[in-house]
């Protein structure tokens, strides 16, 4: 063999270079079988050659040399245990699987029982006792809330600044304030409701603010409703809760 085949046989080594490949086939070393039969000692006489690139050199060959008939065994070893868990985790997704099929169903059954206790429970909100003038005037006053335009502040699509929320226009040239044709409209008493149901609440009721369960005793439940106040905590609430259904009041806020 050439120098160059067996530089080339070297170079396929892990570690070693061209330059080391060299070095060994100039000391003596000239075939891989010569390389193999070279004990540690002898490489590390070698100049530029260490204990430890010895060594690795020697367990890629040895690692060589072995017969690959073993890697084939571990293999059918390996296939025959992997065929196993596959089987298993058939059986766990299978399992799985209806786990949660079981699962859904109660969860199923659990939502139409809820729903069913709902419509039971169900009871209409309370209404007033009211006339038949009260009861006019406040079908006249819903009439005129969906009629009335939305009152909008004097140039408000002008600039970023000012906000849109109304604001009574200002200035002697102003134009929305002289009530100039194709202005926005303003404020007036023409657009305001009848005075006989002025500030009660939508249903009918007279709101009365509470803050505790003393002041739903001095409610007259046909015409007055309560609204609790926003400074009481959830302990005064359910108090107040119970306490109206005791007197049957309505709560606004509840």
């Amino acid at each position: 063999m050439t120098k160059e085949d067996v530089v080339k046989q070297f170079t396929s080594l892990k570690g070693i270079g061209k330059a080391k490949a060299e070095l060994l086939y100039n000391n003596g070393l000239d075939s891989l079988d010569k390389l193999k039969k070279a004990s540690i000692g002898e490489l590390t006489k070698i100049k530029g050659i260490n204990e430890k690139f010895a060594k690795d050199i020697k367990d890629q060959l040895k690692a060589e040399a072995e017969p690959k008939e073993t890697t084939k065994p571990e293999k059918k070893v390996k296939a025959k245990t992997e065929a196993k868990p596959k089987k298993e985790k058939t059986t766990k997704e299978e399992s799985k699987t209806e786990e949660k099929t079981k699962a859904e169903k109660k969860e199923k059954e659990e939502e139409v029982e809820i729903v069913e206790e709902e419509e039971k429970e169900y009871k209409a909100k309370k209404k007033p006792e009211l006339n038949k003038e009260q009861k006019e005037n406040l079908l006249l006053r819903r009439n005129i809330n969906n009629r009335r335009p939305a009152f909008l502040r004097q140039e408000w699509f002008r600039y970023k600044r000012i906000p849109k929320n109304w604001h009574k226009p200002d200035g002697i040239s102003s134009k929305m304030r002289r009530n100039f044709n194709k202005r926005p409209t303003v404020v007036s008493i023409g657009f305001r409701g009848p005075k006989a149901v002025r500030g009660l609440h939508p249903s009918g009721f007279e709101e009365v603010i509470v803050h505790n369960v003393k002041d739903l005793e001095q409610l007259n439940p046909k015409t007055q409703a309560a609204r609790i106040g926003g400074s009481v905590g959830t302990k005064k609430r359910i108090e107040i809760g119970k306490k109206a259904e005791e007197l049957d009041l309505r709560i606004l806020n509840m």
